[in-house]
């Protein structure tokens, strides 16, 4: 017999935010709404704990899955850290300060930048405003905080990091990934405004899907009382291991082709349509 209650499992980029990073007001009150009724709420997310700012937090959650897997928090314990080998985050910065690739270390106590990652990064947000002066406040409001957690200036080979991220350059992704799947997961970047070529490194064989079976086994939740809701790559073994997988408007096609349903996007309330479409509130 199923229980009434579920666990759902929300990405945050492109899926929880829109691609300003704002929380539409739908999506904030269907989780809510989720939670009152007595179904746990996850953040399942590719971004590490200094990533998921005080805006998101205010939503309420029962728990965060970060650093795509790599990282379960549930109330004040850690059920799981995975942490990027010191040996392994030298040849990263090597390989990206040789290409001259602007990138971010993630860890739970700072995003640490290279160089000339906070210069790169405030032109993007620059550029976009000038190109869309209407959304000027939101964008903002989603994304400076990406810009103002940087931290310059400190040593970039650390036995603290996460996940990394790189926004775009003149080097092709694929050139990128190629160099690095051996050794980690390479995707796409799930912040489109990082630009072409831009993209994640995390720990590989530990995605989404790994860290919800570690969380509910932990809680003692049947797989079939769970649902996910994601856009991108990193999304797809979510999709396929939870109950109901659903995917975002503006989802990838690869991520839309593993899900069981598609809903809308962040900006057309997808999230509260899809809850109430399973009677989750």
């Amino acid at each position: 017999m199923q229980n009434l209650n579920k666990a759902i499992f929300v990405d945050i980029d492109g899926t929880l935010v829109n691609d300003n990073g704002i929380i539409p007001e739908s999506a904030r009150y269907a989780i809510q709404a989720a939670r009152k009724k007595g179904h746990l709420v996850f953040i399942c997310t590719g971004r590490s704990i200094a990533e998921i700012f005080p805006d998101i937090l205010e939503v309420g959650f029962d728990g965060i899955i970060g650093a795509a897997g790599g990282y379960i928090e549930l109330g004040n314990e850690v059920l799981l850290h995975e942490r990027i080998q010191k040996e392994q985050v030298q040849l990263l910065v090597e390989f990206f300060n040789k290409y001259e690739i602007d990138f971010y270390l993630e860890s739970n106590g700072g995003l640490f930048a290279s160089v000339n990652c906070k210069k790169h990064l405030q032109s993007i947000i620059d550029r976009f405003i000038e190109e869309n002066p209407d959304s000027e406040e939101e964008i903002k409001n989603g994304l400076q905080p990406f810009y103002d957690v940087l931290i310059e200036g400190e040593d970039l080979v650390r036995e603290d990091i996460n996940k990394i991220s790189f926004l775009g350059s003149n080097v092709p992704f694929d050139d990128i990934k190629n160099y690095f799947q051996s050794h980690f997961t390479v995707i796409p970047s799930t912040v489109p405004m990082f630009g072409e070529n831009s993209g994640e490194l995390s720990l590989q064989g530990i995605h989404k899907a790994t860290a919800i079976e570690t969380l509910i086994t932990h809680l003692n939740i049947n797989q079939e009382d769970t649902f996910g809701y994601g856009d991108g790559l990193n999304d797809i073994e979510m999709l396929q291991f939870v109950n109901r997988g659903i995917a975002m408007g503006n989802a990838k096609k690869a991520v839309m082709d593993v899900a069981d349903d598609v809903t809308g996007s962040p900006d057309e309330d997808g999230i509260l349509a899809s809850f109430r479409k399973y009677n989750l509130i």
